[in-house]
């Protein structure tokens, strides 16, 4: 009983880093990542022509953002489930999703900008904010109590 409790704290404890990691990326995001549209989206952007911006930087810094965040996802849900087969298949749909908004952002960006501003603001969301993760423990504990 006293391991099983000691157990449960050890990984609450991770979970909280793991949480507190998440909310370092966002608090310091101005000075960590490239992202011309952090400022852009704050004010009245509706009204403003996009910011310029270094395409190729952009890429790169959006795509690291999307990869810690996703690092960080995955450990949280190996300390929820504690299941191989969970974490495959989220690795799977991080991949996947990752790049399917990575080329939205992009396409969306080049091909439709001024005219789609929400849009990319939306995509962009889905790029830096752990939004998945919100998505699949619901998702994977639903799963798992149909299963029992």
């Amino acid at each position: 009983m006293l391991k099983k409790l000691l157990e449960n704290k050890t990984n609450l404890l991770f979970a909280l880093v793991l949480l507190l990691l998440l909310i370092l990326i966002r608090a310091f995001e101005d000075t960590l990542f490239y992202d011309p549209f952090l400022d852009y989206f704050k004010e009245n952007y509706t009204s403003l022509p996009l910011p310029k911006l270094n395409s190729i930087k952009l890429f790169f810094s959006l795509g690291f953002r999307f990869y810690l965040n996703s690092m960080i996802s995955l450990g949280l849900l190996y300390l929820i489930f504690r299941d191989s087969k969970i974490i495959k298949f989220s690795i799977f749909l991080y991949s996947i999703l990752g790049i399917i908004t990575m080329v939205s952002f992009f396409f969306v960006l080049i091909k439709f900008g001024e005219e789609h501003k929400m849009a990319l603001f939306y995509i962009r969301r889905f790029i830096i904010q752990p939004l998945f993760l919100i998505l699949f423990i619901p998702a994977f504990y639903y799963q798992r109590k149909k299963e029992l």
